[in-house]
């Protein structure tokens, strides 16, 4: 049964489009089953983020034309639009290319950030969902599974996650090669947009100690802190709170400086000395110029951060080289895995075959010692008669084999029950 994937992402839709064939939460379970329950369709599961929506099936039939009609024909439905409206928009991998795609995906190889691991989480919560409902079968339940794995042998063979490629996290690794801990810290974060809100993310993921949040809205603020523990402030207040900030972060959309030199001067009074870590990550710049020129301050700009990224996008870039090796690897071993569930059959029905004819020797052998026989005798009946009958169908064969000079058979079956390093019999020795 063939692998399908059809789908969408960041590089072949506008955000407009994403947006309308996203799958919402409350939506997708709905979709799961319909999808599962489709003319054709054995599994399936749907991946649904901001940047992609992917739909991961088993077809019933290999390379049945009518599978990815099918597919399109349903998703475009179930978002009220026509197949003719989103078909530009999509990509439909299949078996081999899906395997490969799918554990891309969970690497984050095929992501808008290169490396990012939000993707492998999002991908975790598709499976489990899937599972929960029932939609998954042995083939695309092993995929998922099999992606996951070598995402974590990615990860941990590679560099691809440990260079910050976003302003955000490039600002929170800063923090921790100045700071050993980050338990112990305060951070002040200026502003309340998407930069601070992700900054504040990865701080509070580090177990940063408290964090305030400062904003011209305290509304936002407030409604922010709610999912970190912390303070809202108003930009007003922060010549007060200052002293406390061993980490500032700053992004606002303000003409002027937020924080100038005679406002930081003072909270060093107050701390000390203890140094401040400081990122100015807008443009137009929030803390003046000159706070960078005090001692026990350690100030970056926008600027500064671009220069790291862009070291660390190449660094990710070799990673990502290193991981494609490792996918191909692994997408043959995966297809590997999937050809030896072809003899699961044969093995079961020799084994049945085997247990038949072991149970109808040992019914006679056991009538045999009821009746007055040595058991030893009826032992070695035993063992004899089950030689004889478990040879017999393989000896047969090998004879036909050899008649119609198929030695290629012969070496096989030599293999299948000698084992590859089984030599033939020296003819010179049983002369």
């Amino acid at each position: 049964m063939p692998l399908i994937t059809l789908g969408l992402n960041h590089k072949t839709t506008p955000v407009e489009m994403r947006e309308r064939l996203a799958f919402t939460p409350e939506s997708l379970p709905v979709a799961i089953k319909e999808l599962a329950a489709l003319d054709g369709i054995a599994e399936a599961s749907i991946l649904s983020t901001c940047n992609r929506t992917e739909l991961y099936c088993v077809a019933k039939e290999d390379g049945d034309p009518q599978n990815d009609q099918q597919l399109i024909d349903w998703f475009s439905r179930f978002h009220g639009l026509s197949g003719d409206e989103i078909q530009q928009y999509l990509y439909c991998h299949h078996h081999e290319d899906s395997i490969r795609h799918a554990l891309k995906v969970a690497c984050g190889l095929d992501s808008m950030v290169l490396g990012e691991p939000q993707i492998l989480g999002q991908m975790k919560q598709a499976f489990a969902q899937s599972k929960d409902l029932g939609t998954l079968g042995t083939l695309l339940g092993k995929l998922f599974q099999h992606a996951f794995s070598v995402a974590k042998q990615v990860r941990t063979d590679t560099e691809i996650g440990s260079s910050p490629v976003s302003v955000a996290f490039a600002a929170v690794n800063l923090s921790k090669q100045i700071f050993d801990q980050l338990e112990p810290l305060t951070a002040l974060m200026i502003g309340a947009g998407e930069t601070i809100e992700l900054a504040a993310r990865h701080l509070h993921s580090h177990k940063i100690g408290q964090m305030i949040i400062a904003n011209r809205n305290l509304d936002k603020a407030e409604k922010l802190v709610e999912q970190f523990n912390g303070e809202a402030i108003t930009l007003a207040q922060i010549p007060d709170f200052l002293h406390r900030a061993d980490i500032v972060i700053s992004s606002t959309a303000s003409q002027l400086p937020i924080l100038g030199k005679g406002a930081v001067e003072n909270a060093l009074k107050k701390r000390r000395h203890k140094p401040i870590f400081m990122v100015d990550i807008a443009v137009p710049r929030d803390v003046e110029p000159e706070v960078g020129k005090l001692d026990d301050v350690f100030l970056y700009t926008v600027d500064d951060l671009q220069e790291i990224i862009q070291e660390n996008m190449q660094s990710r870039q070799q990673a990502a080289e290193q991981a494609i090796e490792i996918i191909d690897a692994q997408v043959e071993n995966f297809l590997s895995w999937q050809r030896s569930l072809q003899v699961v059959d044969v093995i079961r029905e020799i084994r049945d075959c085997a247990d038949s004819i072991t149970q109808e020797v040992l019914e006679k052998a056991l009538r045999q010692i009821e009746q007055g026989k040595p058991a030893e005798e009826a032992l070695q009946f035993m063992a004899r008669t089950l030689t004889n009958k478990f040879l017999h169908q393989p000896s047969t064969q090998l004879r036909k084999a050899a008649e119609s000079n198929r030695l290629d058979q012969v070496e096989f079956t030599r293999s299948l029950f000698l084992g590859d390093d089984a030599q033939a019999p020296d003819k010179d020795k049983n002369r």
